[in-house]
């Protein structure tokens, strides 16, 4: 079912903010003929995730993000005079679901573009079923659904194997040559398995051992912790999301006490790993949402308090990211905002300063971030990076 978010009230603007904020809704029309307010009709941007089901802190978290820089958007005007609604779907994690989603906000007009479908059997169905509309931020990794020719999606995170080279490359740096790998059976787990051996392969090594679970959402862990612990490798990666924490249970449970290095993915999970998240690695693909050195989270921040959200989290902060990336094709479209319009403002975003991030699209380019960096979880369950 479609659900429209509701408008809550956030907290006046100081004019430097409304200044920023009205930066990605500047008078693009104006500058062509068109007076600023000529388009008074709301449009709206859809969502489709996991709301109720095994990614459901996966969606409201993306959900908190977007709907925090649209409600401040609005709030500084809209995009040049035209207020932004962000209309959510809950495809229960399930592709079919997600792709009908997808169908019936094509039906309706009013919605121009789509924002961050979660999960990679997920966006493949959506960046299919609706090749006329914009698809922003898709939360996957997934080499092939890069190598796609799709001109509607628009890749705002780093891929998998960027991830998967970072981890490697850290765990050399600290002397660690033993490397393993747990992995999901399914398109997912494929994509990291490719990262992996091209990573191990550029660093002369050979994998430690390489487990699965059945696919993204089995519970069923125990055989591949098993694996693992009798490889004994010195640090395991982990190609997991919302089952990371079972399988890291069951690791332990095992008798193993190798290093973990999570995916962007895993990090989703941690405040469900309690203490087995302390001393977890992960990639993380946005900067850290505590840092207020990047100018995007220091937006962030305050537009997540201003609409009544005061804890911070990767997730959400990538959610408020694909906002801005939208929002600034959005801008770029013209006075005249339509599906085709949006496409091609977000396919003229070149070099573009996010806040300290770079998005960089292009006329064949779709892989528009590469923001890659690796925190760790302290003593005390803070995330250092």
């Amino acid at each position: 079912m479609t659900v429209p978010v509701p408008r809550e009230s956030i907290a006046p603007l100081s004019t430097s903010r409304r200044r920023a904020l009205t930066g990605l809704a500047a008078t693009a029309a104006a500058g062509l003929g068109f007076p600023a307010l000529a388009q008074t009709r709301a449009v709206r941007v859809g969502a489709t995730f996991d709301n109720s089901s095994v990614e459901k802190a996966n969606g409201q978290g993306l959900y908190q993000g977007s709907s925090a820089f649209f409600n401040a958007l609005n709030k500084a005007g809209g995009i040049n005079g035209t207020k932004v609604e962000l209309v959510i779907a809950d495809d229960t994690f399930k592709p079919e679901v997600a792709k009908a989603n997808a169908l019936a906000f094509e039906k309706d007009s009013s919605v121009l573009a789509l924002v961050h479908p979660l999960g990679t059997r997920q966006t493949a169905a959506v960046m299919d079923a609706v090749p006329g509309m914009a698809v922003v931020g898709p939360i996957t990794g997934t080499i092939s659904l890069r190598k796609k020719v799709s001109p509607n999606t628009f890749w705002v995170r780093a891929n998998y194997d960027q991830e998967v080279d970072k981890l490697v490359s850290t765990a050399i740096v600290l002397g660690q040559s033993r490397i393993g790998l747990v992995h999901s059976d399914d398109p997912l787990g494929q994509s990291v398995l490719g990262a992996f051996k091209n990573a191990l392969v550029k660093a002369k090594l050979e994998p430690a051992v390489i487990a699965t679970t059945p696919n993204t959402t089995s519970m069923e862990v125990g055989p591949a912790a098993e694996a693992i612990a009798k490889a004994k490798p010195q640090v395991v990666v982990v190609g997991l999301a919302g089952t990371a924490p079972v399988f890291l249970k069951a690791l332990r449970e095992a008798g193993n006490s190798s290093s973990a290095y999570g995916l962007s993915i895993t990090a989703s999970a941690l405040s469900a790993m309690g203490d087995l998240a302390k001393g977890l690695g992960f990639v993380i693909v946005v900067p850290s949402p505590y840092s207020t050195k990047f100018e995007i989270v220091r937006r962030y921040q305050a537009d997540m308090v201003a609409n009544g959200v005061k804890e911070f989290s990767l997730t959400s902060l990538e959610g408020y990211m694909n906002a801005a990336v939208l929002a600034e094709g959005m801008r770029r479209a013209g006075g005249s905002l339509t599906r085709a319009s949006v496409m091609s403002g977000l396919a003229s975003i070149e070099n573009f300063d996010l806040g300290g991030v770079k998005i960089n699209y292009g006329r064949t380019n779709r892989e528009g971030g590469q923001f890659v960096d690796v925190a760790v979880i302290g003593s005390r369950g803070q995330m250092l990076s």
